[in-house]
């Protein structure tokens, strides 16, 4: 029994734990980002977290014997190492926000990053209590508010959601945005996947949520659509 609560007490299961529990709070908000296909999906959030979670480790467990060794030379401040993450982190958020003209994507994305950050460092640090809670916050947040928020946008102007087959250039969506904004077109968000029902070519299917001023302008815009050389079908749902 004592050799078993000296395994559980050892720093070694402590350090593993931790990093287990930052991989699975991290992996869970990363479902939410992949299911609805953003660029930072379920590895991404899962590595995050368990980086953090490993810096902080580093921070709490990595210097003791040096520590020990030279306590009165050393004064160390294991709040340091986690600065760094929370500054550096926002590289790879930024990586992830796309601006299109006046439309800016990503910015949600970004944000769920850097709290990930932040429950890795708190996951690091023994604060499961508090890593578990904003875990369920941020699923609740993502979950739920953004159809409250779809909800308000409704309420001013009715969103409707238009998809476009066309051919995977590299300007395929710049072009499809640029008609959007040149027109007034206000784009809420975009997903692409592959277009599973064309055979004898290779397309890409464009979902895009968008708010038309008018039914002109709807009108105009999916005749500007069709004018380019790489669009193939475009329909509302």
């Amino acid at each position: 029994m004592e050799i078993f609560n000296s395994i559980i007490a050892s720093d070694a299961t402590i350090m593993m734990l931790r990093l287990v529990v930052a991989a699975i709070l991290g992996g869970i908000i990363g479902v939410e980002r992949e299911y609805h296909k953003h660029p930072a999906g379920f590895r991404t959030h899962l590595l995050v977290c368990v980086g953090a979670c490993l810096i902080m480790l580093l921070a709490m467990f990595g210097f003791q014997g040096y520590m020990e060794e030279n306590i009165q030379y050393v004064n160390f401040d294991p709040s340091r190492l986690a600065a760094y993450v929370v500054s550096g982190i926002g590289f790879l958020g930024a990586g992830t926000i796309l601006v299109q003209g006046y439309t800016v994507r990503g910015l949600t994305t970004a944000a769920s990053i850097w709290v990930v950050a932040g429950i890795g460092l708190s996951v690091g640090v023994g604060m499961y209590f508090a890593a578990i809670f904003t875990t369920g916050i941020v699923i609740l947040s993502l979950m739920f508010l953004n159809k409250v928020d779809e909800s308000f946008s409704r309420k001013k102007k009715e969103t409707e959601a238009i998809v476009i087959h066309a051919e995977p250039r590299d300007t395929t969506l710049l072009s499809i945005i640029n008609i959007f904004e040149e027109n007034k077109i206000n784009v809420k968000k975009v997903m692409v996947e592959r277009d599973k029902t064309s055979e004898k070519i290779e397309l890409l299917r464009y979902q895009l949520k968008v708010v038309y001023p008018n039914e002109t302008v709807k009108l105009t815009a999916i005749d500007l659509l069709y004018k380019l050389p790489q669009v193939h079908k475009v329909y509302s749902l």
